[in-house]
């Protein structure tokens, strides 16, 4: 609350600071397409294309409102920005956005027009000024143009075919980056940390030394399969994208398939605890195997099969060489 008692309300600006405010905030919209622009010039240009014309439509609109300004206030504009004013739409950091899916990048730019519209018509119809309610409703009216200017950008620069050619090649970027090494993760995660587990489980028939060992184990591979990901590829010819995010992936993922079989031996009942981990190893195991088949188009019973099979070999062997 400290914050907003630094700025200042938009029913208490001037219609020379509302003006400046519209002006601002053009050239920040202008400069976010740009920025989309270049993250996507290299591997979707024509999605590019698309912002570098709504670059220059705010550039346009801009200096509209230059004149309009210079023509009613003269040449000196007020320096007021959106962290100016309390309430103002905000305009998320480009540094927060830039590793966004192009289908997220195109929803953001869509989100950006309708909240400028929104605010300006909000604050029209407020507003009980004659000559303030004008402005608004104009720059109301222009941040809607922007969005039918917006459409027919993408019309000329976007086919459907290069839309679809674009989507497509958006998916298996995903795929090589997020997908896989998450998936190999969770598979080695799961499966891996089944013998050490129950082996210790049979062994000892104490959760709590069970839990540890587990999250020991969970632990210490989710570190190694990630730097082992990040290490083994830089992404720059297979076309796999960042190794810190692969590696975060698969490491994140390793761990999470790891614990999930560890973490019921925080109950103290050691068959009860057995029990739940079991259940929990069969809900992980289809889980991967739905994975398979959901984005790496693996038939969903040879998915299951090849999962099913070697998780159920590797607890069979952790808990033969426990009970033993």
């Amino acid at each position: 609350m400290g914050f907003s008692f630094n700025r200042k309300r938009f029913k208490d600006l001037s219609e020379q600071e509302v003006l400046a405010l519209a002006i601002s905030s053009e050239e920040d919209d202008a400069q976010i397409y740009r920025d989309y622009a270049e993250r996507l010039r290299a591997d979707y240009p024509d999605s590019a294309a698309v912002f570098d014309g709504m670059a220059a439509e705010e550039d346009e609109h801009r200096r509209l409102l230059i004149a309009l300004h210079r023509d009613r206030f003269g040449e000196v504009i007020p320096l007021i920005r959106r962290e100016h004013v309390s309430g103002y739409y905000a305009r998320r950091p480009v540094w927060l956005v830039k590793n966004l899916s192009l289908e997220r990048i195109r929803e953001e730019a869509a989100a950006m027009e309708q909240e400028a519209e929104n605010f300006y018509r909000t604050a029209a119809a407020r507003t009980t000024d004659a000559a303030t309610r004008q402005l608004l409703g104009d720059l109301a009216a222009a941040e809607a143009g922007h969005q039918d200017s917006a459409h027919d950008l993408s019309a000329q620069h976007l086919s459907e075919d290069n839309r679809s050619d674009e989507d497509s090649r958006a998916h298996r970027q995903f795929l090589l980056t997020w997908v896989q090494p998450g998936l190999a993760g969770l598979m080695d995660g799961s499966v891996s940390t089944l013998a050490p587990i129950f082996a210790t489980a049979f062994a000892t028939h104490d959760t709590w030394t069970t839990f540890l060992v587990g999250l020991a184990a969970s632990v210490g591979a989710g570190i190694s399969m990630g730097f082992t990901e990040a290490a083994s590829d830089d992404g720059e010819l297979s076309g796999r994208g960042s190794p810190i995010k692969r590696g975060v992936a698969s490491g994140v993922m390793t761990t999470v398939g790891g614990l999930g079989h560890a973490l019921p031996y925080l109950i103290t009942d050691f068959w009860t605890a057995t029990v739940v981990a079991i259940i929990v190893v069969f809900v992980e195991l289809w889980a991967i195997a739905w994975i398979q088949n959901k984005f790496m188009e693996t038939p969903f019973f040879r998915a299951a099969f090849q999962v099913v099979l070697g998780g159920a070999l590797v607890f069979a062997a952790g808990v033969l060489i426990g009970s033993g």
